[in-house]
C-alpha cells in the first residue's frame, strides 16, 4: 500500500480523525465520496466536469482548423456550443463535421457524452433512492437524577413524518484508563441502556443508562470525564415503514457535552382531544433539577 503524506480527515460525529500513511483512494471509492457530497457540492462537480469536457473538446475543434462545416474559423463561442450539441447528441444541423478529422473527433464526444449522461443519470438516482435515517440528536447529554437514580441521558427525535419500526438503540463510552502497559490506555465500555429495542418510533424520545454500581460511570465527576477525555458514540438502527429499508444513524459526544445538574424540558402536550403535541423545537433545550429532587 503506498504511503499518502497529506493526512486524510474523517469525521465521526463531533471527534474527527486524521488518517496518515492511510494510502491513495480506489475507483470505488471514488464513487463512494461523489454519493456523500451534498446536493450543492453534487451539481457544482457534476456542471465542473460538463464544462471541462466541452472546454477540451471545443479546443480540439479549433485545433482541426476547417474540421466543422459552417463554423466561424477562430470563433471559441461557436466551438464550444458546437461541443455542447454534439455532446448532448442534440445536433441542430446548422454545423456538422466536414473532414476525417471532424468526424472522428465529433464521434469520440458522443461516446464520452453517452457515457458521462450514463454515469450521471445512475448517481442522481442512487441518490434520490438511499434512504436516509433524518433522526435529530439532542446538541448534549445530561446526568441527572431518574427514579432516584443518576442516569446518563441524550434526546432523539424522528424528523419523518412517518414514524419508524423496530428501532436499536446502542451507546457507546470510550475514555483514557491506566493499564498495567502504559498510562494512557482507550478503553471501550458498551453502556447498558434502560431500554435498547423498541417496536415503533414515531416521533421523540429520552434514551437512558442507569448510573448504578455496576456502571462504569458510577461516582463520576466533571473533572474526571475532563481528565480521561471521555466520549460518547450512539448508533440507531431502524426501518422505514414507507421504503422497507433499514436505515442508521449516529453521533458523538465528548466529555464538555455532558451537563450535570440538567435536566431536558417537556416536550409532550396532552391535547384535549386525545392527541399528543410534541413540540420539536425543544430538543435540545435542558433545565436545572429544581431544588428537593
Amino acid at each position: 500500500m503506498k504511503k499518502r503524506l497529506t493526512p486524510v480527515a474523517t469525521q465521526a460525529g463531533k471527534i474527527e480523525f486524521l488518517r496518515t500513511n492511510a494510502g491513495d483512494q480506489g475507483w470505488r471509492d471514488v464513487y463512494r465520496t461523489i454519493l456523500s457530497l451534498s446536493w450543492p457540492h453534487f451539481a457544482i462537480v457534476v456542471l465542473t466536469v460538463y464544462l471541462v469536457v466541452n472546454l477540451v473538446f471545443a479546443s480540439a475543434y479549433l485545433v482541426g482548423g476547417n474540421c466543422i462545416a459552417e463554423m466561424k474559423p477562430g470563433s471559441f463561442s461557436s466551438a464550444f456550443f458546437f461541443s455542447v450539441q454534439t455532446l448532448s447528441t442534440v445536433g441542430f444541423g446548422h454545423l456538422y463535421p466536414a473532414t476525417m478529422y471532424g468526424n472522428i473527433l465529433t464521434t469520440l464526444e458522443i461516446v464520452v457524452g453517452m457515457f458521462f449522461t450514463a454515469v450521471v443519470t445512475g448517481l442522481i438516482f442512487v441518490r434520490f433512492s438511499r434512504p436516509v435515517a433524518r433522526l435529530l440528536f439532542s446538541e448534549t447529554m445530561v446526568i441527572s437524577p431518574y427514579d432516584g437514580i443518576p442516569t446518563l441521558q441524550f434526546r432523539v427525535a424522528n424528523l419523518h413524518h412517518q414514524p419508524m419500526v423496530e428501532a436499536e438503540f446502542r451507546l457507546m463510552m470510550i475514555r483514557k484508563e491506566s493499564i498495567a502497559e502504559e498510562d494512557d490506555a482507550r478503553r471501550f465500555y458498551n453502556l447498558k441502556l434502560q431500554f435498547d429495542r423498541l417496536i415503533i418510533f414515531p416521533a421523540a424520545l429520552v434514551i437512558r443508562h442507569v448510573i448504578d454500581e455496576h456502571s462504569p460511570l458510577y461516582g463520576v465527576t466533571p473533572e474526571q470525564l475532563e481528565i480521561s477525555s471521555t466520549r460518547f458514540m450512539t448508533s440507531i438502527v431502524c426501518i422505514d415503514t414507507v421504503i422497507q429499508a433499514p436505515v442508521q444513524s449516529q453521533t458523538g459526544y465528548i466529555w464538555s457535552d455532558v451537563h450535570f445538574g440538567r435536566r431536558f424540558v417537556e416536550i409532550y402536550t396532552d391535547r384535549d382531544d386525545g392527541r399528543l403535541e410534541v413540540d420539536y423545537g425543544r430538543v435540545h433545550e435542558t433545565e436545572p433539577i429544581p431544588d428537593g429532587i
